[in-house]
């Protein structure tokens, strides 16, 4: 069973669907995690990111692999854990443009449908409804409003111990918004099929709760 979770930045998919692969006892993939490896790697080995060519032979020449047990994962590339480094601002800043190469997609769209061949998973995005697996049992659009997601991105950021003003973030969050709806490549969309949550003033619980009871049903 396949439990597609997509939604625009921000709306907590990470959060949510790390916690529901955990409450059903599956595998989680987060497939931003793969474009925030690439992108990290491609800023340190000094690769272009308006290089779509060369990014993707990036992507195919050194996949990204995540490693741990159910409801978890850490992010490797290269043998080194980026976990934690593909969080950072200066490759949130730039992960839309290189996601938005059809090159890139094709390349980590075709690494992503392997690791979920077999076994049951949770996986978020932005194109897995509707694009990586459109055949998902289960398939859920998270949204909420961009003053929420931009808090929830500062909030993060604060944790971490880096400091943005809130204004900065809420226009990344309405750019990467306006990126990633209006690319040519598997844009953002809500995917046929797909149940809608606003996550705007609910909390986390209860929406890994509806979404787990909506993956028990359809597994029974």
């Amino acid at each position: 069973m396949i439990v597609a979770i997509d939604g625009p930045a921000g709306a907590g998919k990470s959060t949510v669907a790390r916690a529901v692969a955990g409450a059903l006892g599956v595998g989680y993939l987060d497939t931003g995690a793969m474009y925030r490896a690439l992108t990290l790697v491609a800023l340190r080995d000094g690769v272009a990111i308006d290089d779509g060519p060369e990014l993707a032979e990036l992507a195919r020449t050194h996949p990204v692999s995540l490693e741990g047990g159910p409801g978890g994962a850490r992010v490797m590339m290269r043998g080194d854990d980026v976990t934690m480094a593909i969080r950072e601002a200066d490759v949130t800043a730039a992960v839309s443009e290189v996601a938005a190469h059809p090159e890139v997609r094709s390349a980590l769209v075709a690494r992503q449908r392997q690791i979920m061949e077999h076994g049951d998973w949770v996986c978020d995005g932005r194109d897995i409804g509707s694009v990586v697996f459109p055949e998902a049992e289960v398939k859920v659009f998270l949204t909420a409003s961009v003053d929420e997601r931009a808090r929830r991105r500062h909030a993060e950021l604060a944790a971490r111990g880096e400091r943005v003003d809130l204004r900065v973030i809420r226009d990344d969050v309405e750019r990467r918004d306006h990126a990633d709806s209006s690319r040519a490549a598997s844009p953002l969309v809500v995917a046929d099929g797909a149940v809608v949550v606003d996550t705007t003033g609910i909390r986390i619980d209860e929406v890994v709760t509806r979404i787990a009871s909506m993956a028990r049903e359809v597994a029974a």
